[in-house]
């Protein structure tokens, strides 16, 4: 388009170029300040006194990723400067950062990234932490006991909400090879959901998703990807890669899950936020 323009006018771009660049660079301004402004605070206080948090990991080049040859890439294709906007082109797979497993992703025929519906994609959700033993047994799993022993505390799990485990894992995002764990040998270490678990929160919380923060519902050790089998065959939704989920309460917050729908995805990146 932008070539078209400089064609068409001989001036370097067309007055609706440079609308729409400026309009951008508004939009960009805006977005920056509120970055910053989420850096300067862990939450950001949203209407009425309620709380808002950003679950979502700023999209990068750098992000750990389940294989690292799928790393995104980017590169400009057009500045302000030459062409009176700018615009970059992006290479990601669809399970790049925070991201959403549709059904399709692993259970033939599943529901794909279009077909989920906005009352799955807002819904009550609840916070497991296990911080303190993944600390110790990168390779644990939130067990039926952790469930039992959260409602103990906070009450029963509500039917339809997402269950997310708080691991401490997003504090390793800066550094891949603390996040993906692996060993000598490749194997990946970082907590997950058992699938037993799920298969429990299924039957008797009729959950609506699975959410951690790290880069797989199932722990990094699993060759199988059992509790994947079971959530998405039951028409259930996965997230990976959360983040600041230490900073939302572990029950009484409502999350926002803003999925891309590509055509035909098996799933995709997301920009997750919670209130309460």
């Amino acid at each position: 388009m932008a070539q078209q323009e400089r064609a068409g006018t001989g001036a370097g771009f067309s007055r609706r170029a440079a609308l729409v660049g400026g309009a951008a660079a508004a939009v960009t301004a805006a977005l920056a300040g509120t970055a910053r402004a989420e850096d300067r605070t862990p939450r950001t206080p949203s209407w009425g006194g309620r709380g808002l948090c950003d679950l979502t990991h700023p999209l990068t080049t750098s992000l750990p990723m389940f294989v690292p040859a799928e790393a995104p890439s980017r590169r400009t294709v057009v500045t302000i400067e030459e062409d009176g906007y700018y615009l970059q082109e992006w290479r990601v797979f669809e399970h790049t950062g925070t991201h959403v497993d549709a059904p399709g992703h692993f259970t033939p025929g599943g529901r794909l990234a279009p077909e989920l519906r906005i009352d799955e994609l807002v819904t009550p959700a609840v916070v497991i932490d296990i911080s303190t033993r993944a600390a110790d047994e990168p390779d644990t799993v939130v067990t039926i006991d952790d469930v039992h022993a959260y409602e103990q505390r906070h009450g029963r799990i509500p039917d339809g909400a997402a269950v997310l485990m708080n691991s401490g894992w997003g504090t390793r995002i800066a550094d891949p090879g603390a996040y993906r764990g692996a060993d000598a040998v490749g194997t990946l270490h970082f907590p997950g959901f058992g699938a037993d678990t799920c298969e429990w929160l299924l039957e008797r919380r009729r959950i609506r998703s699975l959410g951690v923060d790290t880069l797989s519902i199932d722990p990094g050790v699993s060759t199988t990807f059992d509790t994947h089998l079971v959530l998405t065959g039951a028409d259930r939704y996965g997230l990976e890669n959360l983040a600041h989920l230490d900073r939302i309460p572990p029950t009484g917050a409502t999350i926002v899950v803003g999925l891309i729908p590509f055509e035909e995805g098996s799933g995709g990146p997301a920009r997750v936020f919670a209130s309460w």
